[in-house]
């Protein structure tokens, strides 16, 4: 499992984004998807997420020269330790929620920036509910949400197929 301070850091946290759909990249594909980003700064980046365990190589080729490799994410090393989580301060909670929020901003600007832009036809939603359960509903609906999200990951890009991010965040809001 991976730091915080690894997972947190905002280069390596657009492109573990960048690889959310399961899909294996090479850098050069990285790099095309984030051009704002210098090619060195790509390759140091990578390079910790791949020494973390959080990105693993899944393959190997000569081209020009150089070695190109693709990349995937090793999920079950792109979380905090369950030790490691119950161990973070509030800031360290505060920190690592504002990241998140600022990845969501991110790609809402850059979808939004798209010209084919359209909410209402792309089905763009966001939404609140609240809802009163117990701990172990809560842990049921998690799962289940869990489990919905996990069958559709991996799908391959096809016709009518969009890539889309969805997004959950739960809390108590009267503890």
């Amino acid at each position: 499992m991976a730091s915080l301070d690894l997972l947190l850091h905002p280069v390596r946290l657009r492109i573990l984004r960048a690889l959310l759909d399961g899909h294996p990249a090479t850098t050069g594909q990285l790099r095309e998807r984030m051009p704002d980003i210098p090619p060195a700064t790509m390759y140091r980046h990578v390079a910790a997420l791949t020494e973390a365990g959080v990105l693993e190589v899944l393959g190997e080729r000569r081209v020009r020269g150089t070695v190109e490799r693709t990349y995937r994410v090793r999920w079950d090393r792109a979380e905090i330790d369950p030790a490691a989580r119950a161990a973070m301060t509030p800031d360290d909670h505060r920190r690592a929620f504002t990241a998140f929020v600022g990845g969501l901003l991110a790609d809402f600007d850059h979808y939004l920036d798209t010209e084919t832009a359209d909410p209402v036809a792309d089905g763009v939603t966001y939404q609140q509910a609240a809802l009163w359960l117990t701990d172990d509903e809560t842990a049921e609906l998690l799962a289940e949400l869990r489990a919905a999200i996990t069958a559709r990951m991996g799908r391959e890009p096809g016709p009518g197929r969009v890539r889309r991010i969805a997004s959950l965040v739960t809390m108590p809001v009267d503890p």
